[in-house]
């Protein structure tokens, strides 16, 4: 059997088993005014600015996937409210970090020479979900201008909470979650935990603890009308402690949660979430360098 067939065929198995599973798990079908209603009891309102992280498998079988899901959230916030949602592009940093798989260092140099700019419209999101992927189509959507970290928004804040994205502070205070963060926009955690929160990212940008450091990144971008791959530095993030720090968030009482389609989700301030994270990891970052000293 030819190994491309072979392979492609392995994917649809794999598809169907996962959408065999979604049907078992789920009594009903879940529609798109099952999924409004549940936002809007969740406290989603239509003149709200959210930042949405999300999972389509975890809302159960959704009566027109991720399009449903993206249609949803149109529906309630739009077209007052302005809705926004992380579309990073890690296949486009510096090779030399790639892990999940690793390449040779060989072909590091031949993949700076020849991967393909960034590009807002074209580049696709890697590793973010169907539902981000969908949102990036969205007619009159806008896309920031970060080649790895970049964040994708409609609706009348969206090119304010764009505009500005420093390439060396993706996901710092000169980037869309900054701009967030100033609005005291809400963030959604639709049937995700806070290890998928990038507002946590800003927490630990803004938090001072020991041992924070930075690494050298690499990309490719158009500047002044030409290809050029770009070395910078930016901060090495670290999500290792996000969970705990989310949880420690909620038994604080500081979000609302409920369950949306069947997704446990989360809604709360970016601003609430910040006041709390930001002391948070600088006692317990600092006190776990501490207790790793010798």
């Amino acid at each position: 059997m030819n190994q491309d067939i072979f392979l492609s065929q392995a994917g649809f198995s794999a598809t169907m088993s996962k959408q065999m599973k979604l049907i078992q798990n789920c009594s009903h079908p879940i529609t798109i005014s099952r999924l409004v209603e549940d936002l809007r009891q969740l406290g989603l309102g239509s003149a709200d600015t959210v930042l949405i992280h999300s999972s389509l498998s975890a809302l159960g079988w959704v009566v027109g996937g991720a399009q449903a899901v993206v249609e949803a959230l149109c529906q309630v916030v739009l077209p007052q409210g302005t809705l926004v949602m992380p579309t990073h592009s890690s296949q486009f940093t510096e090779p030399r970090h790639w892990q999940n798989p690793p390449v040779p260092q060989s072909w590091w140099e031949t993949i700076r020479d020849h991967v393909p700019a960034y590009d807002p419209h074209l580049t696709p999101t890697c590793g973010m979900g169907a539902i981000v992927e969908c949102f990036r189509h969205v007619p009159k959507v806008f896309r920031s201008s970060h080649p790895t970290l970049s964040f994708a928004a409609v609706g009348p804040l969206a090119q304010t909470i764009l505009r500005d994205h420093v390439l060396e502070d993706g996901l710092g205070e000169f980037s869309p979650l900054g701009a967030l963060a100033r609005l005291d926009a809400k963030v959604l955690l639709l049937g995700v935990g806070f290890d998928s929160c990038t507002m946590l990212h800003l927490a630990e940008a803004k938090a001072e603890y020991k041992d924070k450091g930075r690494i050298l990144q690499g990309s490719a971008i158009i500047r002044d009308g030409q290809r050029q791959w770009v070395a910078y530095y930016e901060q090495n993030y670290n999500s290792d402690d996000f969970f705990e720090c989310g949880e420690a968030f909620l038994q604080a009482g500081h979000a609302r949660t409920a369950t949306v389609g069947q997704g446990r989700t989360h809604l709360f301030s970016a601003r609430a979430l910040l006041e709390f994270a930001v002391p948070w990891f600088e006692e317990n970052r600092n006190s776990m360098s501490l207790d790793s000293t010798p």
